[in-house]
């Protein structure tokens, strides 16, 4: 039942259901105030360029197109991309009661909290040129899309489904009740138009985008959506060294986005942390929201303050502003012993702001990037090569150094810096290779997440104690080979109030397996239906055990040669859109770039109800045994493990087990 409006929110509902608006709001004012997307290059021939033109003036009735035509001509000049800034609502967009949302279906409903809040501006990168995190990953290419976006998910029944190509509503096609409510592809090229360039090419041209993994499917959370499995690993990454946190030393970079939850991670692991980040705004960001504890803006204050902080066995995270190169340079000349680095700055898009080069300004990039793009290609891929030598240098002294997924070493290596390693591909491992991999992933414990869909803080608190009593009952019969992931998990949920982790939605993180996110989810129903908390909204990041194939993050700990098929992706949506899911995503391109990573993502609403029981059930089953099969398949132990555990669990599942050869016998051949 909707709740009775007030003035503001009917002017609300009616806005969202009136979509691309008969008369043309007033004019943007660009707001310097607000976090903007770097220029993009100059793609565009003249005939393309007038092609985006017409591809963007299709959204509007003939009468405004002499208005709105030297408009959206100046902002692919001024920006390189359409982004319809006049078009953007006035209301605020953040996630909302879903009972605030004018809808038919309340399925959709859920849809729409989830778009709102991957555009809120306490949660979304560039939220003006609707992109979320990444520095590309965008949930819409401009502003009337999500106007026809909103406007039909707020007429849609529960015997529709909206089909979403790259951001562009196609429409509202007849369904049936258990079909998904919506379908989003996104960034999906033809192989053979499929380089850089080429993306680059039709993005600009309007017809495709870049989804990332969360953003384009609309299951971002802030950077909660990622401490969690941040602070996993830098854990485990401690335990690997067999150092204790307090005391040592953390180094990344990265503040914008999903890089923002590094030092949260960081105190939460209980180390000292630096993470640079170039970008004053995303600093100023992560440090007003608490993310982070110190601003430091040189080398010489960031020794005496790390110094103070060992001598005092201090937990504490210091944002330096500049470049992390300085900062793995200097710590070597003040012989600062770092323990765990990595690098988390987006080199999925080295080109456009990604990844910015030593000493160069925040300004001199943005401009370089834009007017001179083949100098700035140079520069980024000289300041990897210097990046990459002050790493080597503390790696020779102790230091274990980790990929953080984000195609750094990819990077680094195609710009010819000292990273291949002598028996292996690079010289350093990728965090889910060493890490995530066969600890996690292997054992089908992954990124599961829940948002209350009333948008109440105390759902929210009440959520999490019926995940903190269903995983300590859980823990009390599972095998000892999983305690260490299920006592991380009890510990993390504990203190997840305390940690103040919530940015935009009422939303929660953790890692859990096929049973443990089936229990969790059923008991989240059977609170719904007795009226103890609203309804919530199930999904999971994309990194996880099944729904993504990324040779060089998600299953790099694959060692089969598969690792560089898609078949799982594929298979995973493919399966979650039958077996019950409220929304599926496909997308080309995630955390380590378009091209380069399939990853698949689903979204499910759960109401108290039957269907709602039977339909968890039924996908988050398949949705992550899909992905043990899999590395099962690929003769991984601990997958292989967890299959055969599963079998038990589920006599229905009937898995094909690898057998094993001989080395002794290979040798002789």
């Amino acid at each position: 039942m909707q709740i009775a409006p007030n003035d503001s929110l009917t002017r609300f509902r009616e806005s969202i259901k009136q979509g691309i608006p008969d008369t043309l709001p007033a004019p943007y004012v660009y707001d310097s105030n607000v976090n903007h997307a770097p220029k993009r290059k100059k793609i565009l021939s003249e005939a393309e360029e007038e092609l985006a033109l017409r591809n963007a003036l299709r959204y509007f009735e003939p009468k405004h197109h002499a208005t709105l035509l030297p408009e959206f001509k100046k902002e692919l000049q001024d920006y390189g991309r359409i982004y319809m800034y006049r078009f953007m609502p006035a209301y605020e967009i953040k996630a909302r009661n879903i009972e605030d949302y004018p809808y038919k279906s309340k399925q959709a409903a859920a849809i729409m909290l989830m778009i709102q809040n991957n555009l809120d501006h306490a949660v979304a990168q560039h939220p003006h040129e609707l992109i979320t995190y990444g520095g590309n990953g965008g949930v819409f290419s401009n502003w009337a899309q999500y106007l026809l976006t909103m406007k039909y998910l707020s007429e849609m029944t529960d015997e529709q489904t909206l089909a979403m190509y790259s951001g562009h509503p196609m429409g509202l096609f007849p369904s049936h009740k258990g079909a998904p409510r919506c379908v989003v592809t996104n960034g999906m090229m033809i192989p053979n138009y499929s380089q850089p360039d080429d993306w680059e090419k039709f993005n600009a041209l309007g017809v495709t985008q870049y989804g990332q993994m969360t953003a384009g499917s609309y299951m971002y959370i802030g950077p909660q959506g990622i401490v969690h499995g941040t602070t996993i690993t830098v854990l485990n990454a401690f335990r690997k060294i067999k150092k204790e946190p307090t005391g040592n030393i953390f180094v990344t970079s990265g503040l914008g986005g999903m890089s923002g939850a590094q030092p949260k991670a960081g105190n939460i692991a209980g180390c000292i942390t630096i993470c640079a980040e170039m970008n004053p705004k995303a600093v100023h960001t992560r440090h007003s929201q608490g993310w982070v504890d110190v601003v430091i803006k040189n080398t010489e204050q960031l020794i005496t303050r790390v110094k103070e902080a060992q001598s005092n066995n201090e937990i504490v995270s210091i944002a330096y502003e500049g470049n992390i190169v300085n900062v793995w340079e200097a710590l070597y000349e003040a012989n600062i012993d770092i323990s765990i680095g990595s690098d988390q700055t987006s080199l999925h898009n080295p080109w456009a702001g990604g990844y910015y080069p030593v000493d160069l300004s925040f300004e001199e990039s943005n401009e370089m990037m834009s007017d001179h793009p083949e100098e700035f290609k140079k520069e980024v891929q000289r300041s990897l090569r210097r990046h990459v030598d002050a790493i080597n240098k503390h790696t020779d002294k102790g230091t274990y150094f980790f990929d953080y997924g984000n195609a750094f070493l990819l990077e680094s290596s195609r710009a010819d810096a000292d990273i291949t390693g002598e028996d292996k591909e690079f010289r350093y491992p990728s965090y889910v290779q060493d890490i995530m991999g066969p600890m996690c992933f292997d054992y089908g414990f992954g990124p599961f997440r829940w948002v209350c869909a009333s948008n109440d803080p105390e759902d929210l608190k009440k959520t999490d104690q019926i995940a903190t009593d269903v995983l300590e009952q859980l823990s009390q019969d599972a095998p000892e080979c999983i305690q260490q992931q299920m006592q991380d998990n009890i510990k993390w949920i504990k203190g997840a109030q305390e940690n103040k982790l919530v940015v935009g939605s009422q939303a929660r993180i953790l890692y859990a397996d096929a049973q443990g996110r089936i229990e969790i989810a059923r008991a989240f129903n059977k609170a719904i239906a007795d009226g103890y908390i609203g309804p919530v909204v199930l999904g999971r990041d994309h990194h996880d055990v099944s729904g993504t194939d990324s040779p060089y993050r998600e299953t790099s700990n694959i060692y089969d040669g598969s690792r560089f098929t898609a078949d799982m992706a594929i298979q995973n949506v493919i399966g979650d859109s039958f077996r019950g899911a409220t929304w599926v995503s496909i997308h080309n391109g995630g955390g380590v770039g378009w091209g380069e990573v399939i990853n698949g993502g689903f979204g499910m609403f759960i109401d108290g109800t039957i269907e709602a029981e039977t339909r968890l059930e039924s996908m988050l089953f398949w949705d992550v045994n899909n992905g043990i099969a899999r590395r099962n398949w690929a003769r991984n132990d601990n997958a292989v493990f967890a299959i055969k555990r599963a079998m038990e669990l589920n006599p229905q599942l009937q898995v094909t087990l690898p057998h094993s050869v001989s080395d002794d016998l290979l040798n002789k051949v």
